[in-house]
C-alpha cells in the first residue's frame, strides 16, 4: 500500500464511477483492478488493527490509530457495496426494460454489455432470470408479469411486421413462423417480448 495515498482513496475512486454511470445512464466497465486493490487494501488495514490491539493489550483505551483503521475498514466496505448495488440495480432494471429477457444482453450481438460485466455479475443475471420465470409460471394463466406497465396495451390483438428473424413462436393459435419481411395479426401478450426486443415492429 503506497505511503502517499490516503486510506479510503481508492473507495472514493469506486463511488465515482457509480457516479458517472448515473450521470450517463450508462453501465461502465466492470474495474475488477480497482475492487481487487480495495480488497487487498482491506486485508493490509485488517492485520494492522490486529498488529495494534495485540500491541496495546495492556493498554485501558484502544489507541487512536485503530479507531481511524477500523474508520477506513467500514468505510471500504460501504463503498465496495454501494459500488455492487449500483451495478446491480442497474443491470435488472435494464433486464426489465427488455422484457425480462436474457439473450438481448448476454448473446453474442450484445458484446458492447456483455464485455462490461464480470462473471459474477453474469451468473448473478442467470440466477435472477430464472427465479423470474420460475415466479412467472405459477401465474402464467392469469398475468404476465414480464408484461409492461408503463403503457398498457388498447388492444388484445396487433399487427407486426417481422424485423429480424426470429423462429417459430408457439403462441395461443398455435406456431408461428416469424420470418423477416412477414406481417402478422397476433395477440399481444404473446409477442409482447418480441417487439421489445427489437425483432417486430408493431404496424
Amino acid at each position: 500500500m503506497s505511503e502517499a495515498r490516503q486510506y479510503g482513496e481508492l473507495g472514493t475512486q469506486l463511488v465515482m464511477e457509480s457516479r458517472r454511470s448515473t450521470q450517463t445512464d450508462t453501465l461502465l466497465k466492470y474495474n475488477d483492478a480497482l475492487v481487487r486493490n480495495i480488497i487487498r487494501e482491506q486485508r493490509d488495514l485488517e492485520k494492522a488493527a490486529i498488529a495494534l490491539v495485540l500491541a496495546s493489550a495492556d493498554a485501558h483505551t484502544p489507541p487512536p490509530a485503530l479507531m481511524i483503521i477500523q474508520t477506513a475498514i467500514a468505510r471500504n466496505k460501504r463503498c465496495l457495496l454501494a459500488y455492487h448495488n449500483h451495478r446491480v440495480s442497474f443491470l435488472c432494471s435494464l433486464y426489465w426494460s427488455l422484457g425480462a429477457s436474457l439473450p438481448p444482453l448476454l448473446s453474442a450481438e450484445s458484446t458492447s454489455i456483455r464485455a462490461k460485466l464480470s462473471p459474477h455479475e453474469v451468473d448473478y443475471l442467470r440466477s435472477y432470470h430464472a427465479s423470474v420465470m420460475t415466479f412467472r409460471a405459477e401465474f402464467s394463466q392469469e398475468l404476465d408479469i414480464t408484461a409492461s406497465i408503463v403503457h398498457p396495451p388498447k388492444d388484445l390483438h396487433v399487427l407486426v411486421h417481422v424485423v429480424r428473424d426470429c423462429g417459430v413462436i408457439q403462441t395461443e393459435s398455435g406456431s408461428i413462423d416469424f420470418r423477416m419481411g412477414h406481417r402478422f395479426m397476433v395477440r399481444r401478450s404473446d409477442i409482447e417480448h418480441l417487439i421489445v426486443q427489437g425483432y417486430l415492429e408493431e404496424i
